[in-house]
């Protein structure tokens, strides 16, 4: 009798196990919320949009609603390649108490438009992806990518970690919500320019 007994306790604890590591639905809904909102968010604010409103720039310093699609379509790659390898690194449980933020501070910290940030060389725009319409299809591409992911992976987002965030490590599921917010923080700055006295008619 032990001898069945065993095994059959070994394979229910492997099974729940294994059920925790993956994401709850609970999880999967609201990081899909946060990408699919930030995403229709942006589309609303470009409708209807002129070439001239596209690329105007209230000062030399500031980047026009064009720049930031580009800038968005940039790192809408590189986040995406990012939680990949973070996955394919393995877990680093030595970062599981050593988290930046809680889920529910992500969200405010990074569109907080008081908090300036320089962004790197490399993800400054360029006209690297052609025509407007090419840019703004390079995000909607690999945005569609993530939602389809996050969607249907297996993968235990929570014992992944991106540690090279300007404000330190976060798991796998805040760093698709970090990205979510990231698209909100530079629709807030499109906004702002369209706010601006001399934004075209």
């Amino acid at each position: 009798m032990k001898k069945l007994i065993l095994p059959v306790v070994a394979l229910v604890l492997f099974s729940f196990s294994a059920d925790t590591s993956k994401l709850t639905e609970e999880e999967r809904q609201m990081v899909n919320k946060l990408l699919t909102e930030t995403r229709d968010h942006m589309l609303t604010v470009l409708d209807g949009l002129t070439d001239e409103q596209r690329n105007f720039k209230p000062d030399t310093s500031t980047w026009s609603i064009a720049d930031g699609v580009e800038h968005l379509a940039i790192l809408e790659n590189t986040f995406g390649e990012l939680v990949h390898k973070a996955v394919a690194d393995g877990p680093n449980p030595a970062l599981k108490d050593s988290l930046a933020f809680k889920d529910e501070q992500i969200m405010p910290v990074v569109t907080d438009r008081s908090n300036k940030v320089k962004t790197s060389e490399a993800f400054e725009p360029s006209g690297k992806f052609g025509s407007f319409e090419a840019t703004l299809q390079a995000f909607l591409d690999k945005r569609t990518e993530l939602i389809d992911y996050v969607k249907t992976t297996d993968d235990d987002l929570r014992n992944r970690y991106n540690n090279n965030l300007p404000f330190g490590a976060v798991d796998g599921v805040q760093f698709i919500m970090f990205t979510a917010a990231h698209t909100e923080r530079h629709v807030l700055q499109m906004e702002e320019v369209m706010a601006h006295a001399d934004f075209p008619e």
